[in-house]
């Protein structure tokens, strides 16, 4: 009544009570009793602001691209703020009267643009589209830097690029030149595992060869040491079998001298008995032949007296008119006693003849 009216903010705004062109209270969340025809408010947020941006610029080459991103910041300054930039609040209608506080956001979203056209007309196309983090980081700085910024009296709280993307056409180029990048590189990668897998494949059949020449050599090396040892062993054989040789040559010499005197020998002793028995005919010249016969049947066996006997008969066969033999006789002649009968039976054919 009577234009007293009540007013009540939330925490995240600062509020300034104006009266008479003076500010009377301040602070954030207020609540208060104003007289609606004397009584300006201002409020600012106290909270930090995002403002998202999407602009394009041209590349040191001549190439459009667009940079998307956002920007947030906060109002540190409430007095330098609205002092710039009017922003009295309409209790009735809840709202501002101008539209002054949406043009900060849009100084602030020129500033960031002014300093990224600086940067990225420096730059080629490929280089742009990946420099990101470079220009967050120096327009960060640049930003904070700002001396328009603080005359505004807020503060940068954080600037993020998220895409830098060039057109359709260009997009388009770029990813068929990488395309074809990668596809070389595919291609490359693939030569590189295939001769990879050959020389891979060679060292493994050089080692197989080695493996077999190693072998191989071993093998000769033992063929050699068993055919040194043959030809050791044949080298001794040959030795022994000379050794041997030369016993039995020098055995058989003995022998043939051993022989050579045996046969002196033997010729020595035919000679002395034929000269002993030269010397006994000799002496035997004037002798009877019957002496002889009888000298020679001296000290003969029965038996080859009863040869001698039978000889005689033989021989004066023509004289004997009849001469018998008896069964005893024959019986007698087979034993040692038989000798007796048969110089008897010869007596008697004797006389008898």
């Amino acid at each position: 009544m009577f234009g007293l009216r009540f007013a009540k903010f939330q925490p995240s705004d600062y509020v300034m009570k104006i009266k008479n062109g003076k500010i009377v209270k301040e602070g954030v969340g207020l609540s208060f009793y104003y007289y609606e025809p004397t009584t300006s408010v201002v409020v600012a947020p106290v909270s930090s602001i995002d403002v998202p941006f999407m602009f394009e610029e041209i590349t040191h080459d001549y190439q459009m691209v667009t940079v998307q991103g956002q920007l947030t910041y906060r109002i540190t300054d409430y007095r330098q703020t609205t002092r710039i930039l009017n922003y009295t609040y309409n209790l009735k209608k809840n709202k501002y009267i101008s539209d002054d506080p949406g043009k900060l956001s849009q100084r602030v979203i020129h500033i960031v643009k002014v300093l990224m056209k600086k940067r990225i007309e420096q730059m080629p196309l490929r280089e742009a589209i990946q420099s990101s983090e470079y220009l967050v980081q120096n327009i960060t700085k640049e930003m904070q830097a700002s001396e328009e910024l603080q005359k505004l009296g807020i503060e940068i709280m954080g600037l993020s690029v998220l895409a830098i993307l060039p057109n359709k056409e260009t997009m388009r180029a770029l990813e068929a030149r990488t395309r074809e990048q990668i596809l070389r590189d595919a291609d490359d990668a693939l030569y590189e595992r295939r001769n990879a897998s050959i020389e891979q494949e060679r060292r493994v059949r050089e080692n197989e060869l080695s493996t077999e020449i190693a072998v191989e050599t071993k093998k000769r090396q033992i063929r050699e040491t068993q055919l040194e040892a043959e030809r050791s062993v044949k080298s001794k054989q040959n030795e022994m079998e000379q050794e041997q040789l030369q016993f039995n040559t020098g055995l058989e010499e003995q022998k043939q001298t051993l022989i050579e005197l045996s046969i002196a020998n033997d010729k020595a002793q035919a000679d002395a008995r034929a000269y002993e028995l030269s010397a006994v005919m000799k002496s035997l010249e004037d002798v009877q032949p019957s002496v002889l016969q009888a000298m020679a049947n001296m000290g003969m066996k029965p038996d080859q007296l009863i040869a001698v006997a039978f000889q005689g008969l033989a021989e004066n066969a023509s004289r004997i008119g009849q001469l018998n033999i008896t069964p005893d006789l024959l019986q007698g002649l087979m034993g040692d006693a038989g000798s007796h009968s048969i110089n008897a039976n010869a007596e008697r054919g004797g006389r008898t003849r």
